[in-house]
Parts: C-alpha cells; sequence; structure tokens
C-alpha cells in the first residue's frame, strides 16, 4: 500500500512551492519557467529558477512528445537553448527506445511443463525450451 493510501490527511509541502509561468511561440514548442517561491508567494532567490521546453516530433510511429530541463538562467537563454535541447532529448529518447526493443528481442520464455521423466513431450508440441507468447 502507497504512503498516499495510508495517510488520512493530504498536505502541500509550503516549503517547496513554485510559480509556473509558460510562454509559447504557437510553432515549435513551449516554454516553462518554474520559479521557486516562499509560503508568502515572494520569489525564493534561494532556490534556482527551471526552464521546462516541450514540443512534439514526428516520426514513423506517429507523434512522439518530447519534454526537457533546459539549462538556462533567463528566459531568453532557455529560448535560445530550446532546439539543442530537444534535439538531445530527442536522442535519448530514441536510444532509450532501442535499448528496450533490444531487451525485449533478447527475451526467452521457458514452458512451464518442460519434458516428463521418460523423455517424451510431456503433452506440449515441440522439442525446444523456447515457448512463443
Amino acid at each position: 500500500m502507497s504512503e498516499f493510501e495510508n495517510s488520512t490527511e493530504i498536505r502541500m509541502d509550503a516549503s517547496n512551492l513554485y510559480r509556473e509561468e509558460t510562454f509559447t511561440d504557437n510553432t515549435v514548442g513551449t516554454l516553462r519557467r518554474i520559479t521557486p517561491v516562499t509560503p508568502d508567494g515572494e520569489v525564493d532567490d534561494s532556490r534556482k529558477v527551471q526552464f521546462i521546453g516541450s514540443t512534439q516530433v514526428l516520426t514513423t510511429a506517429g507523434p512522439l512528445p518530447l519534454s526537457f530541463e533546459i539549462d538556462a538562467t533567463t528566459l531568453s537563454e532557455a529560448a535560445v537553448g530550446f532546439g539543442e535541447a530537444a534535439k538531445e532529448a530527442f536522442e535519448k529518447t530514441m536510444d532509450e527506445l532501442k535499448e528496450y526493443q533490444r531487451q525485449q528481442a533478447s527475451q526467452i520464455v521457458v514452458p512451464k511443463g518442460g519434458m516428463d521423466p521418460s523423455g517424451g513431450m510431456g503433452g506440449l508440441g515441440g522439442g525446444g525450451n523456447i515457448q512463443m507468447p
């Protein structure tokens, strides 16, 4: 059971609040500026402002949504760095997909029954140890 299910009280962490602003060029993507704030809503200068980019890339399988952090300190720096950060996120995502496909292709499923002690097939209908799902 999760911590949420065991808890009878749902409470936000007032020491970890952020203000979110959204910017777009209505063409390529969206930038979100995540500004840390105090419980009173004032900017909290002790924590770093974050910039998150999001876009979609068209692939042969259809649109692939991407979301990525942009290393920047200002909105204009984030806008300039958007393209490179999107490219890196796309490459990382494609590498992860290829690794996932490789892992799936290399899985071997062993049959549940196996061979019977007399050397027969035990009614499994095939002589190998590989079972197709």
